[in-house]
This record gives structure tokens, C-alpha cells and sequence, in this order.
């Protein structure tokens, strides 16, 4: 395909979206299935514009003075591409594929605007509703955290230390890209994709296959990394989804002691057993019945709260979630994260640690989640974050945001990161 029918076919996944209000990996998924005669390279080009026009349908749709496909595609492509207005037409030109060339009046808007006059929420493409939540997490500087929040993501991967080193993997993956994380200690990264390109698919790679490494953010490598952890403990895992955190605190504790991996809903279990199949992990048990665990009360070392939440911290990945997203939708989370501290807070022992972490970037879904839950739990105690994250991440001194209740947050802007939150409580 040429890009003029690339950019069309963008324009056209961008619409489904918008008018049956589904996720943007449904729409491109389906739309490669009705035309079969787009190449896999097609394919990468055209979700990159669907993506890049999710990432920044704001900023794009203001530079074109429109909000619809067409506009904040063409906006994004412009602005991702530095293309100017002149060089858009001439590959659209002669395409009897391609959407129309820009007309006057989008030529002029774009000619005319400068995005560091937009207003913030637009430049930093931000919901209305979601900037006081944004401001109340950073302050001033949340129109820098929203514009990192709308970049490319890099590919993170950590290293399965049970089968491998980092260096192996390095070697087995020579030729994409990879290359050590700045924070995480087993984490590689590749960088983010430019242009029309699109990332090797490392899951093909036989040391994938051979379970060297997972793929994971380096966010969540590090959150499992500050939950510390160790060889022996008996730790749970009580929101453990597909098993990304599970399998990196196998690693950590040398398939010794033991993992409890439970999750309410058994759908997002499903893929934790191929995936601790193929990392060789031996300490793992899952336990989908939440009655299953109450022979667990007041035993554990360790219980990981990786808790349900709006997601915000993974609008680079999951754009298309930053405007389905609702205020309905944030009360409904911080409900579920009250009762799921509340319920998991009673298998810790005396002496042990509960870590709470979320993907999200508000406030309301991280400190003042801790606040109300230890005003009902005087018991436990938040530790010295600083001194930890110095402690388990020394490259990492200013790549970190300490949180006004004691728990600490990442971001794309600060960390390189996705967005999380990281707290960790004693009991005394």
C-alpha cells in the first residue's frame, strides 16, 4: 500500500472506533481481516497513525481545527512526522487511494497555530475532567506529565534470571535494538519506534520461547523489585491478573518459599500458567477461590496488592482508554480498591509488608487510597520510600516522584516509564 491508502485506512479504523465505541486493537484487528491483500508492514503503518491520532487527538484535531477522523489523523501524522502541509499533499497527491489533499482552511489553521499556545489540557491532550485530577497528583508540572503520557512507548522486557542473565538475552536478541534498562536491574528496552515502522516481534525469538525473558514495563519491574521480595518468605500475589509481577517475584526469591497468585476474576488467570510453564518457576501456586486463601490469614511475608484502577499511567500503550475513560468509571475503581486493601490486609502477618501498586496516575486512586485505609488500619506504617528506592534502584535518584503519603510514583516524563504508584506498608 502507499501512504496516501495507508492514511486512509487509518481514517477509516479511526471512524469504527468512534462509532461503535470499541477498542482500538478490535477495530485494526478486524480491519486486517476484511483485506487480507495488507501486508504485516501495512499493517504496523496504519496502527501506528491510529495509535499516534489516540495518543494526541487533542493537540492533532487542534492544529486542523477539527475533532473528527480525518483531522486528528492528518494532525498526528503531521505532527509526529514533522511533515509540513506541503510535503502531506504531495504524498497524498495522485493517490486515488488516498484521502483528499488538505483543503484551505485546514492548511491555514495549521500554518497558523503554534501548539505552545494551545491551552494546556490540549497541548498536554488531557480530558477536561482528568486535569485537576492530573494537577492534584503533579502540580505545576502535569502538562509534562500529560504530554509524556501522549508519547510513543518504548518495548520493555525483563530478563527471567532463573533460566538466563542479561547478557545471554542481549546476545540472543542482537539485531533489535535491545539494550539494558537505565533502572530496572534485569530489564531490557527497545527504543520507540519511529516513522511508519514497527517493533520486532521478540515473542518469535527462541529465547522467548525458551523463557529467558518476559515482556514487561520497567515500571512493573521495579515495583515488584521494591516489594523486596526474598529467598524463603511466603508471599501473595492477590491481584495477579496474567502473572507479569508474579513471575518477576519468582525470580527474585530463586523458586524458593512459596507464591500464592490469586485473582478474583479466573479470566485473567488463564495465561499465567503457560507463562510460568515456559519461565521454569517451581514456588508458584495458583489459587482462584478467594475461600481457597483463608487458611493464609495472618501468614504472609509479603502481599501484593497490584490493584485494579482507571489505567491512566498506560494511556502511551492504551489511548483509546483515555477518552472512554469516565468519572463513573474512577468512582467504581477507588470503591474496588477500598474493599480489595481492606480484604487482603488480613493475611498479613505481624511483621510483614503489604505493597500496594496501580497503574494510574491519580491521586484518588493512590495516596489518598492509602490514607483512608490506614486511618482504619493504624497498624500499618508506610516505609522510608526514599531510602528504599536509593537502596534498590541507585541509578535511579531523580527518576522518582515521592508521594505526599509516603508511597512513591513513576511516569513517562520523569521515570521512562508507565505511570505507577508504589507503596509499602509494615505491620507492626
Amino acid at each position: 500500500m502507499r501512504p496516501g491508502g495507508r492514511l486512509a485506512a487509518a481514517i477509516e479504523v479511526l471512524e469504527d472506533i468512534e462509532r461503535r465505541h470499541r477498542p482500538a486493537a478490535d477495530a485494526l484487528k478486524d480491519w486486517g481481516l476484511s483485506h487480507r491483500f495488507a501486508g504485516s508492514g501495512d499493517r504496523a503503518a496504519i496502527g501506528n497513525i491510529v495509535y499516534d491520532a489516540l495518543r494526541r487527538r487533542r493537540s492533532a484535531g487542534w492544529m486542523l481545527d477539527g475533532d473528527d477522523a480525518r483531522a486528528i489523523a492528518l494532525g498526528a501524522l503531521l505532527l509526529e512526522a514533522g511533515m509540513t502541509p506541503e510535503a502531506l499533499d504531495a504524498t497524498l497527491a495522485g493517490d486515488r487511494f488516498a484521502p483528499e489533499t488538505l483543503s484551505d482552511a485546514e492548511r491555514a489553521a495549521f500554518l497558523s497555530r503554534d501548539l505552545a499556545e494551545a491551552p494546556p489540557a490540549i497541548a498536554a491532550d488531557v480530558p477536561d475532567w482528568c486535569v485537576p485530577l492530573m494537577e492534584r497528583m503533579f502540580g505545576e508540572e502535569w502538562p509534562q506529565e500529560g504530554r509524556g503520557l501522549a508519547r510513543r512507548p518504548p518495548l520493555d522486557m525483563r530478563v527471567n534470571t532463573l533460566l538466563a542473565t542479561r547478557g545471554q538475552v542481549l546476545a540472543e536478541l542482537h539485531g533489535t535494538g535491545a539494550a539494558p534498562c537505565h533502572l530496572a536491574s534485569e530489564g531490557l528496552r527497545i527504543a520507540p519506534i519511529a516513522g511508519a515502522g514497527r517493533h520486532p516481534n521478540v515473542q518469535a525469538e527462541p529465547a522467548f520461547q525458551k523463557g529467558w525473558f518476559e515482556i514487561q514495563d520497567e515500571g512493573s519491574q521495579l515495583a515488584a523489585l521494591l516489594a523486596g521480595a526474598v529467598a524463603g518468605e511466603q508471599v501473595l500475589d492477590y491481584c495477579a491478573g496474567a502473572g507479569g509481577k508474579t513471575l518477576a517475584l519468582a525470580a527474585a526469591m530463586e523458586n524458593t518459599g512459596q507464591i500464592v497468585a490469586h485473582d478474583s476474576e479466573k479470566q485473567r488467570l488463564a495465561p499465567i500458567f503457560d507463562r510460568l510453564r515456559r519461565a521454569g518457576t517451581r514456588n508458584v501456586q495458583v489459587q482462584a477461590s478467594a475461600q481457597g486463601l483463608n487458611d493464609l490469614a495472618g501468614r504472609m511475608d509479603l502481599v501484593l496488592i497490584d490493584a485494579p484502577c482507571t489505567g491512566s499511567g498506560t494511556w502511551r500503550r492504551r489511548p483509546d482508554a483515555k477518552w472512554r475513560l469516565s468519572p463513573r468509571q474512577l468512582e467504581v475503581r477507588q470503591r474496588e480498591q477500598a474493599d480489595i486493601l481492606a480484604a487482603a490486609a488480613r493475611f498479613v502477618r505481624p511483621g510483614g509488608r503489604l505493597a500496594y501498586v496501580t497503574c494510574s496516575v491519580f491521586a484518588e486512586e493512590n495516596g489518598a487510597q492509602v490514607v483512608a485505609f490506614r486511618a482504619a488500619h493504624p497498624e500499618f506504617r508506610p516505609v522510608d520510600h526514599m531510602a528504599r528506592w536509593h537502596e534498590r534502584v541507585p541509578k535511579g535518584a531523580d527518576a522518582v516522584r515521592i508521594d505526599s503519603t509516603g508511597g512513591l510514583c513513576l511516569t513517562p516524563a520523569r521515570s521512562g516509564t508507565d505511570g505507577f504508584y508504589f507503596c509499602l506498608l509494615g505491620r507492626s
